[in-house]
């Protein structure tokens, strides 16, 4: 089932229009965003950056999926580790019940903007991967998709 489900958007990239550098670019685009630390914001900015910069929308969102269920923890856990290696992590600190049901109301935001210094590793670290995830798609999405593209066209 995961197999197909790759291989299946595997040839959705491939069949992206679009020369095979502005397709893999776009899909690295969407990588980058998928591992930024702005969770819930992934596909606004993707869909936007896609449209500002005249790249593959289809292209950014496969490279989005990157960050998905199954991925999100290890992606942000090592996130905040490597940032909390740079930085330094946060010392013990004394903080309320913010209670995630309460995540609409004003008073949660107050009360998690006074103890920043818990998400500052994770920014840093996320940057950082989401930097190096993006480097190391480009060239893997150009491969693949110029070698797809020359058996599309020899078969």
């Amino acid at each position: 089932m995961l197999s197909r489900t790759l291989k299946n958007l595997a040839g959705r990239l491939i069949r992206a229009e679009g020369s095979p550098r502005r397709v893999a670019l776009a899909f690295s685009v969407g990588v980058f965003i998928g591992c930024s630390p702005l969770l819930g914001l992934h596909t606004v900015i993707g869909l936007a950056v896609g449209f500002l910069f005249g790249l593959n929308r289809a292209a950014i969102l496969l490279g989005l999926f990157i960050n998905n269920p199954w991925t999100l923890v290890p992606i942000y856990a090592s996130a905040t580790y490597l940032g909390g290696l740079l930085v330094g992590f946060p010392s013990a600190l004394n903080l309320p019940d913010l209670g995630w049901h309460r995540i609409w109301h004003s008073e949660f935001w107050l009360a998690l903007s006074r103890h920043w210094e818990i998400l500052t590793p994770m920014f840093v670290g996320s940057a950082l991967i989401s930097l190096a995830c993006a480097l190391i798609a480009y060239p893997l999405a150009l491969a693949a998709i110029k070698r797809a593209r020359a058996r599309r066209c020899a078969a």
